[in-house]
């Protein structure tokens, strides 16, 4: 498999720190494939061949996820796991569980490691955290640490500085959105009558005060106002509703329930049996909302979710992020026939986003450049270089100030379209037949396209021992980026000859043998157009067919 241009240059960026700080934090959000990208940067120290790696996590799950996709990204690289269960070194990178590894018996069994990665680097300021990295580099002091993290702002408000001493580069939910991996937000700012006494609840020492934003908002008024502007709006979405206590959170699903829409309540006092089964009703279409309280603010997502409901403030960006984040992942048509899915609805009744900026206002490029070295600018607080696109630095907290004008600069400036993704692309795309709705692109192994129909752009991807399939239904962006993380996953550098030169030339007469003979007569067809016409030729039938269906399967769900 490749990286996508933007996540090579990730690599690329957080290796060259690295080796001139002997650390650097890496940022990259929900849908940037943040765990693809720890791999590579692993897999570039781990080109010497004496080297040795850990890979940190504080899940079982991201301990196996990790695993999985290290394998596919460096396939030649021997791994182990240290957890709980198996505590073996015997892979030149080994995955470990912080809750295991740092206890002192099974740290004095630790070997010399020359690289340890920290994923969801946020955390690396705890005390097990640093046991793990303190011994680490008392047994190597030229050990290089590398953290990755989506939200690098710690709820506690400690910053990263003691650990890492720079930011090699920030991929912005921006980006994600402008090139397609996320879809965009669409949020409104609504008082029910409860915004003049949000502004006044006291901040504890980790965030506002929830029984105060509880008694605010609790109030069966507020809430029927609620539900009908969520009809109003989003009436018809999959929806997660953020609350601020168990108390709110009932009276609010109870609420739902009356008017008529299934919801489900989950909250940390539940079983996670009991947590299964409510959610498995959600994801299984049996109710329409699920209601929560601080549960499903990172690590879940179940990606038909359209509607995200803010009924609580938040003190920290990151926190917002992570609740608006659950709504903004795109759909495999495979998983879930017949959801189209272009936008996330948010409804903020809780002023977070009005504390914070929009998620459009915060996640702009700013200046950010894609090629070439990271622009960067120093903290003043903590002397710490960070990308010249953050608003907050993520080691210390400190923010800067933007104008209203340079908001409004930077608000155009989000708004892109998909031509740079074919820009960027590990692949040369073709207009097929000149009219801008249907595109392909082919290397050796697989082929990927996108076709307009109805209103409606559809992904599909296939190759000599892959059958076509469809890959997303909807906005343009999103299909293409779909298509083109098919052909990065199926095929290598050495396949995508994007820049060959032999590409320009003309086509072969066994090409032309088996092209139509309208197409034959083209004197400016090339090499490869006539290779990425060939594979729609031979794959037509397959792509009408799945096409189709996806709009009967759109009609049907509608």
């Amino acid at each position: 498999m490749m990286l996508r241009p933007r996540q090579a240059l990730l690599v690329e960026r957080s290796l060259a720190a690295l080796y001139l700080h002997g650390n650097t934090l890496a940022i990259g959000p929900t849908g940037s494939g943040k765990t693809i990208m720890l791999s590579a940067v692993a897999g570039g120290v781990l080109e010497e061949p004496d080297a040795k790696a850990c890979i940190l996590a504080h899940r079982d799950e991201l301990t196996a996820q990790n695993r999985e996709k290290f394998g596919r990204v460096n396939p030649g690289v021997a791994t182990s796991v240290f957890d709980a269960k198996e505590k073996s070194w015997a892979g030149r990178a080994t995955f470990a569980m912080v809750q295991t590894l740092s206890r002192d018996a099974h740290l004095d069994a630790m070997p010399t490691l020359d690289l340890l990665v920290v994923d969801e680097a946020h955390h690396a300021a705890s005390p097990s955290y640093r046991r793990v990295i303190d011994r680490v580099l008392s047994r190597n002091p030229r050990a290089l640490i590398f953290g990755a993290t989506a939200t690098p702002a710690r709820s506690d408000g400690k910053g990263l500085r003691e650990v890492f001493s720079n930011v090699a580069d920030q991929i912005t939910l921006g980006e994600l959105i402008a090139s397609g991996h996320l879809v965009p937000p669409r949020t409104f700012v609504i008082d029910v009558g409860a915004q003049s006494a949000l502004a006044q609840v006291r901040r504890t020492a980790t965030d506002f005060d929830m029984t105060e934003v509880e008694a605010i908002l609790n109030r069966t008024p507020i809430t029927d106002a609620v539900i009908r502007h969520w009809r109003e709006k989003a009436g018809d979405r999959k929806t997660i509703v953020f609350c601020s206590t168990v108390a709110h959170a009932q009276c609010v699903a109870d609420a739902f329930v009356a008017a008529g829409v299934r919801a489900v309540l989950i909250h940390g006092d539940l079983s996670d049996a009991e947590r299964k089964v409510r959610l498995a009703e959600y994801e299984t279409g049996e109710a329409q909302v699920v209601v929560n309280v601080a549960v499903l603010t990172e690590g879940y997502d179940y990606t038909p979710t359209s509607c995200v409901v803010l009924l609580r403030p938040s003190s920290h960006k990151s926190t917002l992020t992570q609740m608006i984040g659950r709504g903004l992942r795109t759909v495999d048509p495979a998983e879930h026939p017949g959801v189209v899915k272009t936008d996330c609805i948010v409804l903020d009744f809780g002023t977070a986003t009005l504390m914070h900026g929009s998620l459009e206002q915060e996640a702009n490029l700013d200046g950010h450049q894609h090629q070439g070295q990271a622009p960067t600018k120093e903290c003043p607080s903590c002397e710490a270089l960070v990308p010249l696109g953050c608003r907050e630095c993520p080691l210390c907290g400190f923010e800067w100030t933007i104008d209203p004008a340079e908001q409004a600069e930077a608000m155009d400036d989000f708004v892109m379209t998909e031509i740079d993704l074919l820009k960027r692309s590990n692949f040369r795309w073709c207009d097929l037949f000149g009219c801008d709705d249907a595109l392909m692109a082919t290397g050796l192994q697989a082929w990927g396209g996108i076709f307009f129909l109805n209103g409606r752009w559809h992904a599909v991807g296939g190759g000599r021992s892959l059958p076509p399939r469809l890959l997303a239904v909807g906005d343009r962006s999103v299909c293409m980026a779909k298509a083109d993380d098919w052909l990065n996953d199926n095929e290598s550098l050495d396949t995508a000859h994007k820049t060959r030169r032999w590409l320009n030339e003309p086509p072969t007469e066994k090409q032309l043998r088996y092209l139509p003979q309208a197409m034959r007569a083209d004197f400016g067809l090339t090499r490869y157009q006539a290779s990425a016409l060939l594979a729609f030729q031979f794959n037509k039938s397959s792509i009408h067919r799945l096409v189709l269906a996806a709009n009967d399967e759109h009609r049907r769900a509608a």
